[in-house]
């Protein structure tokens, strides 16, 4: 088993592959190709919780995240984890690497991505909301979607001034309560959403109730129970909402036209996480990075 550290997997993560694995990634999950599971958690005595998110894909292997969330950490990130890659065709395990920044990473760029397939042509200016690791990743991977003049990055008390007039609004923060309203929305924005606000949301409900397109990574995830779903996509239905990789394939059409207010829900997939792991891992190899374990020796 190859084992990699933060520092290694953040030098062996290409960024700009990032968002063409996602995609195929995400065509192969809405066609069928690919298999997960929603995530499964267990809370701690003091609000944490350790969650996992197991999956397949063909372009991006086989493979489980564990992953924490414990909003009180200062002196470390609130998101902490670890993925494991498996052969696919023996079951073995062959990768262990750390998952915290594959988390913030892939999380973005599935955000950015979803924006280079929804927000207007001519889309130049961009809100995020929030600065914490979440806003850091957007502004590292927004860019590579999408050509933007003006990049807004909002604190607490300046989200509307930020909001009103951009292009896209790009919500990153942990608030049970909305921090964008609807009323504060340009005709033809498109608006992502990553930030989990544990049976709250950083959504005004007006925004998925009228929004004319609402985009998702896949149904069975973002209507599970918590805390694999979004409990504020409850009033569209399953059938109000379409899949990220549908977009990406043509069997769904997204923006129809410049006025249409579009939004994206992320609560995150396994199959997301294994696209990142296999560029991180294949960069590895080629360069002989990493540390090569032995777990135990096999018997035949």
């Amino acid at each position: 088993m190859l084992v990699l550290s933060r520092s290694e997997v953040e030098e062996l993560l290409d960024l700009d592959a990032l968002l063409d694995a996602l995609a195929a990634a995400h065509a192969e999950l809405s066609s069928g190709k690919a298999s997960l599971v929603p995530r499964v958690g267990s809370r701690s005595g003091n609000g944490g919780i350790l969650g996992a998110m197991l999956g397949y894909a063909p372009s991006a292997g086989l493979g489980c995240k564990l992953v924490t969330l414990f909003p009180e950490n200062r002196d470390r990130p609130t998101h902490q984890a670890t993925i494991t890659l498996f052969d696919p065709e023996t079951g073995t395990p062959v990768a262990l690497m750390d998952g915290t920044y594959i988390t913030a990473m892939r999380t973005a760029a599935a955000a950015a991505l979803a924006t280079r397939l929804l927000a207007r042509p001519d889309a130049r200016v961009l809100a995020i909301l929030g600065t914490g690791v979440q806003s850091r990743s957007a502004q590292e991977m927004f860019p590579r979607a999408r050509d933007f003049a003006e990049v807004r990055v909002a604190g607490r008390g300046e989200f509307e001034d930020a909001v009103r007039g951009a292009d896209v609004v790009h919500a990153t923060t942990a608030s049970p309560e909305p921090v964008v309203r609807f009323e504060w929305l340009s005709p033809g924005v498109h608006v992502s959403s990553v930030g989990y606000g544990g049976g709250g949301s950083e959504l005004d409900p007006a925004i998925v109730e009228r929004a004319d397109l609402v985009v998702v990574e896949q149904r069975d995830s973002a209507f599970a129970p918590l805390p694999a779903g979004a409990p504020e996509l409850d009033p569209r239905g399953r059938d109000g909402v379409v899949e990220l990789g549908e977009v990406i394939a043509g069997t769904a059409v997204g923006r129809r036209s410049g006025e249409q207010i579009t939004l994206y829900k992320s609560v995150g997939v396994a199959v997301q996480d294994l696209a990142a792991a296999a560029l991180v891992l294949a960069a590895a190899r080629e360069r002989g990075a990493g540390q090569e374990i032995e777990l135990e020796e096999i018997n035949v």
